[in-house]
C-alpha cells in the first residue's frame, strides 16, 4: 500500500511507515507522476484534487485534513468511486476564537464598546448588539452561541440548516427549547451590527458578498470573513470599506497572491490562519488518519491519537468581565496584532507564514448555560 501526504500536516510524520509506503509532498506539489500508483492522499486545501490530478491513477480515498471540500472535485471523484472524506469541525473551536479575539482586540483599539455580560457587573448598563451568523455549521453554531453568553443578540441564516432542524423538529427529534430562529440574508444583513461569514464555497456561495450585500449592511456595522476568500468580491468590498467601523479578513481572493490594496485598508488582516490552534491540528490529523486506517484496513490505527505530552487545556472565564479585560484575556493566549503585523510586512510570504505558524492553544469557555466547552 502507498499513501502520499501533504508534508505540512502535523503530528503525522512516522505514523504510517509501519504500515504502507510514504510519500511526503508541499501541497502544490502533487503531480498525477507522483500520485498515480498511491492508494490513499491525505491533503490540505492547497492540493487541487481533480481529473487533472487522479484521473487513471490507483488513488481511492482522499482525505483532506480539513473542514472544507472546495478544493476537491466531487463529481468527479464521485463518477470515479474515489472516497472523500473530510475533518468536519475539526477547527471549529479556532476560528470561534479567532473571531472574538479579532473583535475584542479591535474594539479596545478604537475604544468602542461591545456586551460582555454586563448583568454580571453592579451598576454596569447592559449593551445591545446585534451579531449576524451567515453559515451556522460546526464554525458558526459555536459563534453564535458564545455571542449569546456574552450578551449578543445573535441572527442566524442558513436555509439548509434551517430546514435540518425543522425536518429533526417534526421527526421528534429535537426538543421545542432547542429550537434556533433563522432569518433570511437580507434581514440579517439589515439588522446587524456584526457580520461574520462561515459558509462553506461552493457555486451558490462564491461571490455572494457583492455589491447588493454590502449596500444592505448598516452603516458602521462591522465585516468579518474567516470562510473562504472567494465567498467575497473583494472589489464590492473596497467599494464600500469606508462604510464600515471596522472589517477583519483572515481569507483572500487568489491565496496566497493577496490583494495587496485591500490588505493595507482592512483593520486586522491575517494569512488564513484562523483554524491554526493546536487542538484544531490535532482534530484534523487525528480524523484523517483513522479515516484513511478504516479504508486501508489498519487495525493498529482506527484509534489513533497524537501525543499531547504536556498539553494543558486553557479554561477563560468571561463573566463579569469588561470589554478592555476581555481584550488582554483573549490577546494573551491569541496576540492577533502580530499575526496581522507579520502579514502586512510580509505579504509576498503568506505560504511561508501559513506554513511556519506556531499552533496557538484554544480558549474555552464554561458558562453557566446549556452551552458548554464553546
Amino acid at each position: 500500500m502507498k499513501i502520499v501526504i501533504d508534508a505540512d500536516i502535523p503530528f503525522i510524520k512516522g505514523v504510517f511507515e509501519p504500515y504502507c509506503q510514504v510519500l511526503y509532498l508541499k501541497g502544490g506539489d502533487f503531480t498525477k507522476e507522483l500520485v498515480k500508483d498511491a492508494d490513499a492522499l491525505i491533503i490540505r486545501t492547497r492540493t487541487k484534487c481533480n481529473a487533472l490530478l487522479l484521473e487513471n491513477t490507483s488513488v481511492k480515498l482522499v482525505a483532506t485534513a480539513t473542514i472544507g471540500t472546495d478544493h476537491i472535485d466531487m463529481d468527479f471523484c464521485s463518477s470515479s468511486n474515489i472516497k472523500v472524506v473530510n475533518a468536519a469541525g475539526c477547527n471549529s473551536g479556532g476560528v470561534m476564537q479567532y473571531v472574538f479575539t479579532a473583535l475584542y482586540a479591535l474594539a479596545a483599539k478604537k475604544g468602542f464598546e461591545l456586551p460582555y455580560r454586563a448583568a454580571a457587573v453592579q451598576n454596569q448598563k447592559d449593551i445591545k448588539h446585534v451579531m449576524g451568523v451567515v453559515g451556522v455549521g460546526n464554525v458558526g453554531s459555536k459563534v453564535a452561541d458564545l455571542a449569546e453568553y456574552l450578551g449578543f443578540e445573535v441572527l442566524r441564516c442558513d436555509p439548509l440548516k434551517e430546514r435540518e432542524q425543522t425536518l429533526a423538529f417534526n421527526a421528534g427529534r429535537l426538543k421545542i427549547e432547542d429550537f434556533k430562529d433563522f432569518y433570511s440574508l437580507e434581514y440579517l444583513l439589515q439588522n446587524s451590527d456584526i457580520v461574520t461569514m462561515h459558509t462553506w464555497l461552493d457555486d451558490n456561495t462564491r461571490g455572494m458578498a457583492s455589491c447588493t450585500f454590502f449596500d444592505s449592511m448598516k452603516n458602521g456595522a462591522m465585516f468579518i470573513n474567516a470562510s473562504r476568500g472567494e465567498v467575497v468580491d473583494e472589489r464590492a468590498l473596497l467599494d464600500r470599506i469606508d462604510k464600515f467601523s471596522g472589517v477583519i479578513l483572515d481569507v483572500w481572493n487568489g491565496e496566497p497572491a493577496i490583494n495587496q490594496e485591500l490588505l493595507d485598508k482592512v483593520d486586522i488582516a491575517t494569512p488564513h490562519i484562523a483554524g491554526y490552534s493546536f487542538e484544531g491540528k490535532v482534530n484534523g490529523t487525528e480524523m484523517s488518519v483513522r479515516a484513511v486506517a478504516d479504508f486501508l484496513g489498519i487495525s493498529q490505527l482506527k484509534a489513533f491519537e497524537t501525543c499531547k505530552n504536556g498539553y494543558k487545556r486553557i479554561n477563560v472565564d468571561l463573566k463579569g468581565v469588561n470589554n478592555l479585560e476581555i481584550s488582554k484575556k483573549l490577546t494573551e493566549i491569541f496576540p492577533i496584532f502580530e499575526d496581522d503585523f507579520n502579514l502586512r510586512n510580509n505579504p509576498e510570504s503568506f505560504e511561508k507564514i501559513r506554513s511556519n505558524y506556531h499552533y496557538r492553544q484554544e480558549f474555552y469557555v464554561n458558562p453557566t448555560t446549556k452551552t458548554t466547552d464553546c
